[in-house]
């Protein structure tokens, strides 16, 4: 019987992710919040700014009563009030007065505008205060405050040049109103979105949590890398390098093994990951239909794993689909390349749909090919790239394969000069100078 027809990358993108949901949200504070992603949206409980509030040292004042200030022809205030920022006084401003206003402190409710501190002269005494401490009514003394203002009453400011309407005035809401969204679902929570849901007045957000994922390599050539090797035998390396990735896309590797080709050490694995709660899978290697592959001959029996062949080079072999306690599982080919390009296409947009990200594939951008290479004609080849200067036409950045042996599965030494993938269509025979190419960049 013939082999079933190759199935295309998005298909295969489309039918994992349909068995692939978010992980259930908890609400966790805000410094705790850092990194993962946004699981129900953040609106505001009160505007940004608060209140009115000047956005320099200076003095708040009637527009009306300095519209005609100029360097040869000052304007003369009587300074009435102090206003620091945290204050909550609202001093009244008679006309011919200002009060001097610190940033961010709230401007006066009478005042119009700000005339920043250097757009004044000194201050006039006009009466002596040394030595007196103004008293209440009742005979107690007045607080620090209190004795600001009153001493305010016997000094004057001369403005210099006259402000606009509004001048350096924060309005109230003018960033973000009382229940606006700030900050929508799905997204990844940095320190700039954080600061944002705090001043929007939120202290803890609803988030979900980093997958639990457990990283299996199979193969019974592998060894710990740095061990004495014999003939046959390669340092085992796909597991640092999906436990790596699983890292760089938000999840916790929760265990980490490396299994020879035996059913019932893969069983006995398969099985401690999901007592220990592991929300998803990665295996690498055995997913082929090879006598010696024991992945697909123990996957194959629950019934719940779907294998496929991929419309792709390198990464033909591909497999998804749920163990039987229900743990999200996905099979990678064994190569370290094919891991490479089949983590970034199937197993990373998964990571990041179990999170709840809004946006679980990386953006494309456009590249121009700086040399020619052979393409794999019929399946969608992802070259592993260098990228160098733009190029001269339209200023796309110009690139060049990683390695001397191309697109080859088994070329891991390539990867550490990789800046990312270059995507040649299925229906080119080849790659020439000058080309223009989609590429995926995850190192940028």
């Amino acid at each position: 019987m013939p082999p079933p027809p190759l199935r295309s990358v998005e298909h295969q993108q489309l039918a994992l992710l349909s068995t692939i949901h978010p992980l259930a949200r908890v609400s966790v504070t805000l410094v705790e919040a850092l990194g993962r992603t946004l699981a129900t949206s953040v609106t505001a409980a009160h505007p940004i700014p608060l209140f009115d509030n000047s956005g320099m040292d200076g003095y708040a004042v009637h527009l009306a009563d300095v519209a005609s200030a100029s360097a040869e022809s000052p304007v003369v205030l009587e300074l009435v009030a102090d206003v620091a920022a945290g204050s909550a006084i609202d001093p009244a401003l008679p006309p011919g007065t200002a009060a001097r206003v610190m940033t961010g402190a709230p401007v006066p409710s009478a005042a119009d505008s700000v005339v920043p501190v250097e757009h004044t002269a000194e201050f006039t005494v006009h009466a002596a205060s040394g030595g007196w401490h103004p008293q209440r009514p009742d005979g107690t003394a007045e607080s620090s405050t209190d004795a600001a203002t009153a001493a305010r009453a016997n000094l004057t400011i001369s403005v210099t040049t006259a402000p606009v309407a509004g001048a350096h005035i924060r309005r109230t809401g003018e960033d973000v109103r009382a229940g606006d969204t700030v900050l929508e679902a799905g997204v990844l929570l940095t320190a700039r979105h954080l600061a944002a849901a705090a001043a929007a007045g939120a202290a803890t957000v609803e988030v979900r949590p980093a997958p639990r994922v457990a990283v299996i390599s199979t193969g019974s050539e592998l060894r710990p890398p740095g061990t004495p090797l014999v003939r046959g035998q390669i340092p085992e390396s796909n597991s640092v390098l999906v436990a790596g990735l699983v890292d760089e896309a938000g999840g916790v590797v929760v265990h980490r093994a490396a299994v020879a080709d035996d059913e019932q050490e893969l069983l006995a694995t398969l099985g401690s990951v999901e007592a220990a709660g592991a929300d998803l899978v990665v295996l690498t290697g055995g997913v082929s239909a090879g006598l010696y592959d024991v992945v697909r001959s123990v996957l194959s029996k629950f019934g719940t794993v779907e294998f496929a062949r991929v419309a792709m080079q390198p990464g033909k072999p591909q497999a998804f689909g749920r163990l039987p306690g229900g743990t999200a599982v996905i099979g990678l080919p064994g190569n370290p390349v094919s891991v490479a390009v089949s983590f970034e296409v199937f197993a990373r947009p998964a990571l990041l749909s179990m999170q709840g990200r809004a946006a679980v594939h990386r953006p494309t951008v456009q590249v121009v090919a700086a040399t020619g290479w052979p393409a794999s004609p019929g399946r969608t080849q992802y070259m592993p790239i260098t990228v160098g200067a733009p190029s001269r036409t339209g200023g796309a950045p110009t690139v060049r394969p990683a390695t001397s042996g191309g697109s080859g599965s088994h070329l891991v030494g390539g990867l550490a000069a990789a800046d990312g993938f270059a995507i040649v269509p299925a229906d080119r025979h080849e790659v020439r100078p000058g080309d223009e190419l989609s590429a995926l960049l995850v190192r940028t």
